[in-house]
């Protein structure tokens, strides 16, 4: 057997030198898409940011100038034509998209809070328009972009696969996100574009202060997954890089989780 001894040269690496790669759904520092973004950049992507509106911009902007992102744009997806000249901008620049990172998610404070049973219908409607259908969007768009071959990935919770307390009308909307995975990675695949979504366990961003109770989830990860911790930003990221590389060319439609075990332990007596 002839041994394999690594050189300089041959370091196995996530090389992204060359890709490019579109980013939305960065609130401030602490997101899971930002945490991405600077994965991506550190393996030598190129990437176009956006952010959400005017409120947002001074948040996301300073955090797009680190990753020296030559295109920054708003993308509020329920704004019309908002989502198509993003894509516009990257086809009149780049002429190519390498891969898509997708994190965002919304829902009316009073759905959020309150019961699936009393959700309204034009809220559930808003909720998946905005957290769902905005991937089916996105893909498309894409799409022609992505003539090489590529790769989408988008964000989901365990509330999806099981009732998690407090969740409510968010459960059913990653559900159909992750459902929507499968789909498009079965339409697109003969394209060579994979489409996945990343798990991700409790982690204390701007959109999970919107959760009530969100400390004693936190608490219970801790006290459930088998690493006994939550995870941390980085460890998305990372996942995040992976689905994006080279090392990632034979996994499609999959939905892996980065929760530190969480979701395997089921309902365990101790």
């Amino acid at each position: 057997m002839t041994e394999l001894t690594p050189s300089p040269a041959k370091l196995e690496v996530l090389d992204l030198t060359g890709r490019k790669g579109l980013v939305v759904g960065i609130a401030n520092e602490h997101s899971l898409a930002w945490s991405a973004a600077r994965h991506f950049r550190m393996a030598g992507a190129e990437l176009a940011i956006t952010y959400l509106n005017d409120k947002a911009r001074p948040f996301v902007e300073p955090l797009a100038r680190e990753v020296t992102a030559p295109i920054f744009a708003p993308c509020d997806v329920s704004a019309p034509g908002q989502l198509e000249a993003v894509f516009a901008e990257i086809r009149d620049r780049w002429g190519r998209l390498d891969f898509l990172f997708h994190s965002i998610a919304w829902a009316r404070k009073e759905d959020l809070h309150g019961r699936l049973t009393d959700c309204s219908a034009a809220g559930f409607s808003e909720s998946m328009l905005v957290s769902c259908h905005s991937l089916i969007r996105m893909a498309r768009l894409a799409e022609p972009l992505m003539d090489r071959g590529g790769s989408m990935t988008t964000l989901s919770y365990y509330g999806a696969e099981k009732v998690v307390d407090h969740y409510n009308v968010m459960g059913p909307v990653k559900a159909a996100l992750e459902a929507s995975v499968r789909y498009l990675a079965h339409e697109l695949g003969h394209k060579a574009i994979r489409v996945n979504a990343l798990s991700a366990g409790a982690v204390r961003t701007r959109a999970a202060s919107g959760i009530e109770h969100f400390d004693e989830l936190l608490n219970e990860t801790e006290r459930r997954a088998p690493l006994g911790r939550t995870i941390d930003t980085e460890e998305l990221g990372r996942a995040a890089l992976l689905l994006a590389s080279d090392y990632a060319t034979a996994i499609t439609g999959d939905v892996i989780y980065v929760d530190a075990g969480f979701h395997i332990e089921g309902m365990v007596f101790h």
